[in-house]
């Protein structure tokens, strides 16, 4: 086996997961190479929108992740070579009703509890924020420290700052097999590569790499469309969502039409830098299948004209579908695995693999390094914590 197809760390998958990793994992002077089956930010890293945010986030470790992250995603828009449209902007929770506003006030009391720079906004804040919101909007909250990026050329930027430090680069090689002896042998439709240690970065698809070593992951695939609108006035300038979104995600009851509730459909509206507009979300289990739907795609667009009725003069271009890599407790898998000293697992970020990818990116690096001072706590994260449950959706 030649030496260019050897390497201490073998990372699969080049989304912004991947990417982060490779990025840290080369920085620290690790010789590494990053396997993709297509191109680079292929898969869900090119089919989501670009929040890192905080404000969606559960109090507590959840929040600490994301601020952490947030923390390293303000170095990397200074050490980072290619410019990735980093917009730190804040973003917006809005409620729809009174109860909701309640909910919304307990929640930016535990957040700034804990640190976090959240403001109740009223009424009249939110007019402030957008001429387009609905009248009887009664106001929402703000995390001012939320930022947005591209997703796309967050990861090319990542790779060719992680060439700069020596990571190899192996696109269009797609891992057919994995096998251990003493060290790791992953065989590819373009060659064949040994590692020392492997990092399982797939997203959706680390199941299927899993696999291959006899290990059930336990990550579905949780599907999401987005449409986008076509360049005109602005909606917003800053990232928005409604308070639904958080009931959306962990499951909580709303107070929605059936419609909405079965599609699992929250309004999610990120302006980008090229002045289009994102619109989301739906959540669903429908396996690997990423057809759009057009009822799911009728139920988005009228929960935001619910939120911002003049919608309905805008210009929609296109729709596309994305899948969620989702775990039954919605926290990622970042850790080693037990029964297969020197496999790691970096996935099941969900909705959050933007938001979370940076502190991904450090906390592998130091797991492969065996810093026990790691910039978050792993223990929560471990892939050992569904050892004996069983996976349900």
């Amino acid at each position: 086996m030649s030496t260019k197809n050897h390497a201490e760390v073998a990372i699969i998958g080049g989304g912004i997961v991947g990417c982060a990793i490779a990025y840290y994992v080369a920085k620290s002077g690790i010789d590494c190479v990053l396997i993709e089956k297509n191109d680079i930010a292929s898969g869900t890293s090119s089919r989501c929108d670009g929040n890192v945010t905080i404000v969606d986030k559960d109090p507590g470790f959840d929040s600490l992740m994301s601020w952490k992250s947030q923390e390293l995603t303000i170095e990397l828009s200074n050490e980072l070579d290619l410019p990735f449209e980093y917009r730190a902007l804040g973003s917006l929770l809005v409620c729809e009703n009174d109860t909701e506003m309640q909910a919304a006030k307990e929640w930016v009391d535990i957040q700034t509890a804990a640190g976090l720079k959240f403001n109740l906004l009223d009424r009249e804040d939110l007019r402030q924020e957008s001429p387009y919101f609905a009248d009887d909007i009664p106001g929402g909250l703000e995390c001012e420290t939320d930022s947005l990026i591209n997703p796309y050329l967050f990861c090319y930027s990542l790779i060719e700052k992680a060439k700069q430090y020596g990571l190899k680069l192996q696109t269009h090689a797609e891992v057919t097999n994995i096998t251990k002896k003493e060290a790791f042998t992953i065989e590819t439709t373009n060659g064949t590569f040994t590692a020392k240690k492997v990092v399982n970065a797939a997203g959706v698809w680390a199941p299927f790499i899993g696999k291959m070593l006899d290990l059930d992951i336990p990550i579905i695939p949780r599907k999401g469309h987005i449409m986008v609108g076509a360049r005109q006035k602005p909606v917003m300038m800053r990232n928005v969502m409604e308070f639904g979104y958080l009931m959306n995600k962990f499951g909580r009851e709303r107070i929605v039409d059936k419609r909405t509730e079965q599609h699992g459909v929250a309004l999610v509206l990120e302006p980008t830098e090229s002045q289009n507009f994102l619109l989301g979300s739906s959540r669903q289990f429908v396996g690997y299948d990423g057809r759009i739907d057009i009822n799911v795609v009728e139920t988005m667009a009228r929960r935001a004209m619910r939120f911002y009725p003049k919608l309905n003069d805008f210009t929609m271009i296109r729709a596309y579908t994305g899948f969620r890599p989702w775990t039954a407790d919605h926290l990622p898998i970042v850790s080693e695995v037990d029964e297969i000293p020197g496999f790691f697992i970096a996935a099941g970020h969900e909705g959050d693999g933007i938001s979370l990818a940076t502190v991904t990116g450090k906390l592998i690096d130091e797991l492969i390094r065996g810093v026990s001072d790691t910039i978050i706590p792993s223990t929560p994260l471990q892939f050992e914590r569904f050892a004996k449950v069983p996976v349900t959706q």
